[in-house]
């Protein structure tokens, strides 16, 4: 486990501006609830003091003139150090880098949230066995994630592990059609909510994931998680969410 923080002069990759949900000031949950979104945390990508990497050798996590940059041969995980606690909102752009490079596979545009270790009180401390990148490491936490386009972008999934190393799949979470799978070399905009029970995803103003948890996880940590791939991620924010009054 390590914190890394290097200056490359590599290519820099302009993205669109992004949709960001405090421009129209409120967000809607269900077409019935809104939400005010009040910024928490916003990251520039000026250094990588707020974020931890796990990864198996042969791979990088970089900065890349202002934007994070994994190159990624065999599992990563990139923390965000600080706990969140939902009500919340998460957004970032990522893109799936296809340009001939050595790890430039067009698969596993992946994260988790609200992660939490039922078996290690310090979540960054000394686990045993240690995390390292590789993807059954991370079995025994409790958290949501999603792969967008693993399996080689034939598959989307959601999934509820719950510490015990279960983490079941059930069918309407398991997505196949090309409209949820990764498009490379373009933004995708993700939104993840988490508000009470309900847990949505959304890819580009996409509602791919809309989830009722009867016992929802109520803090934790969220992490990019990749393996095999090139990903440039910027516009990462925090916010949290509150009801706005009736008027």
């Amino acid at each position: 486990m390590m914190r890394l923080i290097l200056f490359l002069p590599l290519l820099l990759i302009n993205l669109p501006n992004s949709l960001v949900a405090q421009e129209s000031g409120y967000v809607t949950l269900n077409d019935s609830l809104v939400l005010k979104p009040s910024l928490l945390f916003s990251e520039a990508f000026h250094d990588l003091s707020h974020w931890i990497a796990e990864q198996q050798p042969g791979g990088r996590v970089v900065l890349n003139r202002g934007r994070l940059e994994i190159e990624d041969k065999a599992g990563c995980t990139v923390w965000f150090d600080k706990q969140l606690n939902q009500p919340v909102m998460i957004e970032f752009t990522a893109i799936v880098i296809d340009e001939g490079g050595p790890q430039d596979r067009v698969s596993d545009l992946n994260c988790f949230w609200l992660a939490t270790d039922p078996w290690h009180t310090d979540f960054f401390g000394d686990t045993n066995p240690p995390r390292a990148g590789k993807f059954s490491q991370y079995d025994s936490l409790k958290l949501y994630y999603v792969g967008l386009g693993g399996h080689n972008n034939t598959k989307t999934r959601f999934r509820r592990y719950t510490g015990n190393g279960q983490k079941p799949l059930l069918p309407a979470h398991d997505l196949s059609d090309e409209v949820y799978l990764i498009v490379p070399n373009v933004p995708n905009r993700i939104r993840i909510i988490v508000y009470d029970g309900t847990i949505q995803y959304w890819r580009n103003e996409q509602l791919i994931f809309n989830v009722y948890d009867a016992s929802p996880y109520d803090s934790g940590y969220f992490a990019f998680r990749t393996v095999n791939n090139h990903l440039i991620i910027d516009e990462f924010n925090v916010y949290e969410l509150s009801k706005m009054d009736a008027h």
